[in-house]
Order: structure tokens, then sequence, then C-alpha cells
């Protein structure tokens, strides 16, 4: 074949691919000039900052912030570091919103209602008293609209959420006296935040936000009367059965509170968008590892507390429940009335319960009530 002949097969070819993709993008639904490549920089490494409101390695929370930093390691190749600080070490322990925020670090760890003072909507993305359970919670962020509406809720805060991990159904307490009455209530000092502490205010007794490596200080030395935590594991690490008498139950204030990943906006846009991809997928698999850690380990050690420790777990009086649920409804009606986010989260997060409650009395409500103790 001459030159020109040669000239003239390769233009012909050339035409021939170009029209056959062409044919194929178009065939497929996608203009080729609108395709996205995905940047990936495999040269680029990235050394990130996690700040947390938990105590430094603090179990199953701490450690899940660790193993959060671990996965992104490992699925990045070696790309991308996270340092990891508990609360105290870097920033104060309820300024991890701000600081990711601004920017000061990348990433953060805690939950919602810990900056409902300066977010009121956030505190409905963490646990509403006598609301959704943890499987529910979840539900709401995957199958319903629950995170879309979070991340819009914290756009203008420069932050993306993600659900973090959840701890589950918590307890109720702990109490240096017996709770018979709502008004046993009345003049006691308790470490509760959220929702659940502006209730406990109205139902005559007065909440106070206090950090989690304080509480057990506070309470031996009668700062506070009472305080819930978390749920049978912590609570026995933190040592709460050492100076408090009564271990009260549900936790009506937070039945299934969800955890936050916090990401700063900018830092994340900034990623290759494969490294964007791990933040979610490690995430995501934070937020499935707590919740199962968390119940598996919070089972053996109600049992622990029981038999070996002498703990009396003690029921709230209906009565005392009732009284807590009217105070409830009272306070969320006041707070989303005053802020439109508030309302506008709420109103999503009502609405996903009010679909789940009326499924659960032919699946999972039946089966525990009747059958699931039978063991």
């Amino acid at each position: 074949m001459n030159t020109t002949n040669r000239r003239k097969f390769l233009l012909k070819s050339g035409a021939a691919i170009t029209a056959t993709t062409l044919g194929a993008a178009c065939s497929s639904g996608i203009s080729p000039e609108k395709k996205q490549v995905p940047y990936i920089n495999f040269n680029d490494t990235f050394r990130w900052k996690m700040v947390t409101t938990w105590p430094p390695n603090f179990p199953i929370l701490g450690e899940g912030c660790n193993l959060f930093a671990q996965w992104v390691n490992e699925m990045s190749g070696g790309r991308m570091e996270i340092t990891v600080y508990g609360g105290g070490e870097l920033v104060p322990a309820l300024e991890v919103f701000d600081a990711v925020s601004s920017g000061a670090v990348e990433l953060g760890h805690g939950a919602g209602y810990y900056w409902a003072g300066k977010l009121p909507a956030a505190q409905f993305f963490a646990t509403v008293p006598f609301g959704m359970n943890a499987q529910q919670m979840n539900a709401w962020f995957t199958g319903g609209n629950g995170t879309e509406l979070w991340q819009k809720t914290y756009r203008d805060f420069n932050i993306i959420p993600y659900p973090g991990g959840n701890t589950g159904m918590q307890m109720g307490g702990w109490f240096n006296q017996e709770i018979n009455s709502i008004e046993d209530i009345q003049g006691l000092k308790m470490r509760i935040p959220g929702i659940g502490g502006k209730v406990f205010n109205q139902a005559g007794g007065t909440s106070v936000l206090v950090a989690g490596g304080e509480i057990y200080t506070n309470l031996e030395r009668g700062v506070i009367d009472a305080t819930e935590w978390i749920g049978p594991y912590h609570d026995y690490q933190m040592g709460f059965h050492q100076v408090a008498q009564y271990y009260y139950y549900p936790g009506w204030h937070e039945p299934g509170t969800a955890l936050e990943l916090s990401v700063n906006r900018e830092k994340y846009e900034a990623l290759p968008t494969d490294l964007q991809s791990v933040i979610v997928a490690a995430a995501e698999r934070l937020n499935h590892w707590s919740l199962c850690r968390s119940e598996a380990m919070n089972s053996e050690y109600a049992v622990k507390m029981a038999e070996e420790e002498g703990v009396q777990f003690r029921r709230f009086p209906d009565d005392v429940l009732t009284v807590f649920r009217k105070y409830s409804e009272e306070v969320i009606a006041d707070a989303i009335q005053q802020d439109p986010l508030a309302k506008r989260a709420y109103e999503s997060y009502a609405a996903f319960q009010q679909q789940m409650n009326r499924y659960t009395p032919y699946n999972e409500q039946l089966y525990h009530t009747n059958y699931g103790l039978m063991v």
C-alpha cells in the first residue's frame, strides 16, 4: 500500500471509529461532551485531622473513630492518613462542630444535639424523646430522605454530615435516689443533653451539659445528682456504678441516638473523587460497626453489673414516663415554631416515624412482645 492510499485508509478508519463511538454514546443516552471522568491522582497524599467529643480512645465511640481512620488509610492505599484526637486534645469536646465548620480540622465526630444551641435543627438528626430506634433512624437516613435533608441543613455551615454510628436504645440514667413519682424529679440536677434536657427542666429538674470526661467527678462530688450517658457497657467503663445507686430504664430521651461524622465541605470537594468515595464508604462501615458492637457489649455488661456489681436496675414508673412524653411534645412544638430548619427536620422525622409505627405492629413489635423472650 503506497503512502497516499495508506493516508486515505487511516482517515476512513478514524471516521468510522468516531461514528461508532458517537452512536454508542447516543444509544446509551449519554452525551459525549457531558461524560465525566473521575479525578484521580495517585501521587497526591493527604494528612487530615479528626476531632471528637469523646474522651481519647473511648470504647466503641472513640475506638470506632480510630478504626475509621484505619479503614480510610487501607482503602486509599496509604494516600490518606487521618490523626484522631479525643475531646480536649486538640479542641474542647463541645467545639467539634465549630472546628470542622471553620476548616481548622477536616473531620469531626460527635452527636448533633451537642450543637443544638448553634443549630437547633441538628438535634433532630441525633435523637428525639420517644422517637425512632436505631434501625428506624438508619432507615430514615438511607431509605428515606434523612441524610439528604441533614446535608442541606448543614450546608451553610460548610459541613457535610454522615451517619457515623448509633448507640442503640440507651438507659434512663443513674440516680442517687429512687424515682417513684414525678415529684422526685423536683430540684434534681442531671447531666442530660438535647431535647431530653429541656424536658427534664419542664418536669422540675435542672439539666446540665457536661463533657463525658467530667461526668464521674461531678457525680462523685455532688455537683450533679444524676446522669445519663449511654448504656451498660460504656457506663460500666466510666465507673458510674461506683458513685450512684440506682440505674433506671428505659432511655426515653434517647431511643436510638445517631452519631455524626462531619466533613469540612471545601476540604472534601478538593479531594480526588475516589477518596471522596472512600470517606463515604468508611462512614457507612463505621455506622454499621458501632451499632453492632454496642448491642453486643451492652447485653454482656447488663448481666455483669446485675450479677457481679449488685447494680439495682429500676424501671421508670408509667406516670413519670407519661409526664415526660407530655413535656416532650411541648418542648418540640416550641423548638420547631422558632426555627424553620428545625421545623423542616422534625416534620420529616415525625412523618417517617409515623410510617414506621404503622408497620412495626405486624412484625418486630409483635414478635418481641409475645415470642422474642421465649428462651
